[in-house]
């Protein structure tokens, strides 16, 4: 049984660094890193993909209940709240928090060594409850479903279960590698769930533009890391990048990606602007502009996510012939953004995540 991996974010050095001294006493417990402030939290989100974060509330540059409300609709971790005072409880829970502690006056090694017991009880806690996540949960009352707490074949676990390629619908659609866009949405859950799908993409496929919903800072970060494990080059996008074959480009945060073409070929915008569909990047964004630039010379994928942003887009996109295919509830971390696309028509095949690679190499020639 692997440990559960901790991120410890707290002002203090020496608070960190002797609450990361007692927490590893604990068997089940990693402390994968531990950062000064939101932003150095950020960066080691994206480095070490903790399971679970503690986080203070008064730091510096940012405010901790400001940081989980832009972080956990998009990227979700369990996380619990450490704090001098009791007065924002309600608050941080009411932020997406699953826990508050609150941290010891004294600061006695006595003090300490229960404090960090009753840390390690809340991180253990948060941890089995990581599948039934705040964003989760709303976006199940919102869709009028259940929020349940699911293990998504192919999201969860590591190994990806072999496909029975005569079990991959046969859909009709035809591509050219050369001359195909390949436009990929998500939002929560999004970021295992794209890395499932590019990092099973030959080197060679086709032209691929991407938006996550994350936000400023992580992007570069999570192209990063995308191009270290897949086999094609992945970068943040930057406006005017061209496309080509064997290159993936991620919308950057708070920048709206567009498909573009002139003479030479396809190339992206990337501009700040105002949110669509409750985001920026959008989905919607991306979509209608492969829709309007690629028309029936794409495809576009919609995958886990809370809330509809693409679903409008993917539609525009399956009127105008491209090839579209939604991700199944069962391997879904929010079956929300498939969903609403699947209700409205604008999902050609719907399938589980680890069939999704091989369903869009099965549309090329």
């Amino acid at each position: 049984m692997r440990k559960i991996k901790l991120l410890v974010v707290d002002d203090s050095l020496l608070f960190r660094e002797v609450l990361s001294r007692y927490i590893r006493q604990d068997q089940e417990i990693d402390v994968v890193g531990t950062a000064g402030d939101p932003y150095n939290a950020r960066d080691m989100i994206l480095k070490f993909e903790p399971d679970v974060m503690t986080l203070d509330i008064e730091m510096p540059r940012m405010d901790g209940l400001e940081f989980l409300k832009k972080l956990l609709p998009q990227y979700y971790i369990p996380s619990v709240v450490v704090s001098s005072s009791s007065v924002r409880k309600k608050e941080a829970l009411d932020s997406g928090a699953v826990d508050f502690i609150q941290k010891p006056l004294a600061r006695t090694t006595a003090e300490m060594k229960e404090f960090a017991v009753e840390i390690c009880r809340a991180v253990k806690s948060a941890y089995k409850k990581r599948r039934i996540s705040a964003p989760a949960a709303h976006a199940g009352k919102e869709a009028g479903i259940s929020a349940v707490s699911v293990e998504p074949v192919g999201v969860i676990h590591n190994e990806i279960p072999r496909v029975d390629r005569s079990e991959i619908p046969q859909m009709g659609n035809k591509f050219r590698k050369s001359d195909v866009v390949l436009a990929l949405g998500a939002s929560t859950g999004g970021t295992e769930a794209l890395e499932k799908v590019i990092r099973e993409l030959p080197a060679d496929s086709p032209a691929t533009v991407v938006v996550q919903h994350m936000p400023a800072g992580f992007t570069k970060m999570y192209s990063d890391r995308l191009n270290r494990s897949c086999k094609m080059e992945v970068k943040e996008a930057e406006d005017g990048d061209r496309l080509r074959r064997g290159l993936v480009i991620v919308g950057a945060g708070e920048h709206h990606l567009r498909l573009c073409r002139d003479a030479r070929g396809y190339y992206v915008s990337s501009k700040h602007g105002e949110k669509v569909s409750g985001h920026c990047p959008s989905v919607d964004v991306l979509f209608s502009s492969v829709a309007e630039t690629a028309g029936g010379n794409s495809i576009g994928v919609i995958l886990t996510g809370m809330g509809r942003d693409g679903a409008d887009g993917l539609l525009k996109m399956h009127k105008a012939g491209a090839f579209t295919i939604g991700q199944d509830k069962e391997t879904c971390v929010v079956y929300g953004m498939p969903m609403e696309a699947f209700k409205i028509g604008a999902v050609k095949v719907q399938a589980p995540l680890y069939k999704i690679a091989d369903i869009i190499q099965d549309q090329l020639i």
